[in-house]
């Protein structure tokens, strides 16, 4: 089967995991996969681990293009160089991953010849309330013949929101690779002059307001008071970096640190006692899995896809926005080591068993075969 994968980005994110797995899985299978990043990849000379799933695509043989792109100034040069790109399969499933790439191979497949048999598939991966992207990908998405959705929630908004009949839509989860977490040595918190065995709250992704990180802020005192064993690490970049590293120098204590975006997680994640997610919306977001994983438990609000995740476990979830809610949950698995590990099991035995890339991969393929049909 020929199948074309596009990207916006190729920096280590959720949606960008998803797709070189899928990618690198549907080759090692036998596919003929080729991949498209709008994007420049990522620089492999600065040596910071940004161009680690460049290098598995490069290394399992997947043919990577990109349209080099630095900025939405080139938005037509990029689309000149993806509608020549396409043209090359026109038979080919085209599998689309996030907003940018979604449009921008919308106009490249209508550009192809009217007999063509190849298949346009989008994928959305965050319910993104904002009124003028939803105007664009509501148009962008009447080309396309199918629309993957990375969470039932995700799959509510692509009906209500973005005018997607239902029978034009499925649900595709995010996987998450456990085994990546087995073998994993934590970090000693002694690295950041903290004693080592302070507990830590962990928040990993981008410092964005989707994230609602103002809510950590307001709620400090209450799950990491001064004087504690307790902490909160922010790890990530984003817009919102200036204000809350200065936010963080200026809390007494000692008690928040801000650190810079990682290459590798695990060890992070190894190391800390919660992973805390507050956001106003989501996806499927990949931190909650890569948590769950490793064998943590989640304070995580109640939107799209961590809802899911977490199921109906009123331990881990709380209603978006609620900060004392929050601060009751972190204070629990803060206060209650056997009741972290308890929970922390559990999540793990859930994501081995249900999110496994092998059924994601499956899931995708089985798509593919059923609409060329």
């Amino acid at each position: 089967m020929q199948i074309d994968l596009i990207i916006t980005e190729l920096d280590v994110g959720g949606a960008e995991r998803t797709m070189t797995r899928l990618a690198t899985s549907l080759h090692r299978a036998g596919d003929d996969v080729r991949v498209f990043v709008m994007g420049r990849l990522p620089d492999s000379t600065k040596r910071d681990g940004r161009d680690s799933l460049v290098k598995d695509l490069v290394d399992a043989g997947v043919d990577l293009s990109s349209g080099e792109a630095n900025s939405s100034w080139e938005a037509a040069r990029v689309a000149r160089t993806l509608m020549k790109w396409v043209h090359r399969r026109p038979n080919a499933v085209r599998q689309s991953f996030l907003f940018h790439a979604n449009v921008m191979s919308s106009f490249a497949s209508w550009t192809l010849p009217k007999l063509h048999q190849g298949i346009d598939v989008a994928g959305i991966r965050v319910a993104d309330p904002n009124p003028r992207r939803l105007w664009i990908e509501r148009r962008a998405l009447r080309n396309k013949r199918h629309v993957v959705c990375v969470s039932a929630a995700v799959e509510a908004f692509a009906h209500d929101q973005l005018g997607v009949p239902a029978d034009r839509t499925s649900v595709i989860g995010n996987s998450v690779e456990v085994s990546r977490f087995e073998d994993v040595t934590a970090i000693d918190w002694g690295r950041l002059g903290w004693w080592s065995d302070v507990k830590v709250a962990l928040f990993v992704g981008r410092l964005h307001p989707q994230k609602n990180l103002e809510l950590l802020q307001q709620q400090l005192d209450q799950f990491a008071p001064l004087d504690s064993d307790r902490k909160l690490v922010l790890m990530g970049k984003g817009p919102l970096e200036d204000r809350l590293k200065a936010w963080a120098e200026s809390v007494p204590g000692d008690r928040v640190r801000l650190l810079p975006w990682q290459s590798d997680v695990a060890p992070w994640m190894k190391a800390c006692r919660v992973l805390v997610l507050p956001s106003r919306y989501e996806g499927m977001p990949n931190v909650v899995m890569e948590a769950m994983a490793a064998g943590k438990p989640v304070v995580c609000s109640r939107v799209e896809g961590s809802a899911e995740l977490i199921g109906d476990d009123s331990e881990q979830g709380f209603p978006p926005d609620d900060g004392p809610a929050m601060s009751d949950r972190l204070n629990r698995f803060l206060t209650d080591e056997e009741s972290a590990d308890r929970v922390g099991m559990k999540n793990r035995e859930r994501m081995q068993s249900e999110f496994s890339v092998q059924r994601m991969v499956d899931d995708y393929r089985g798509l593919y075969e059923r609409l060329l049909a």
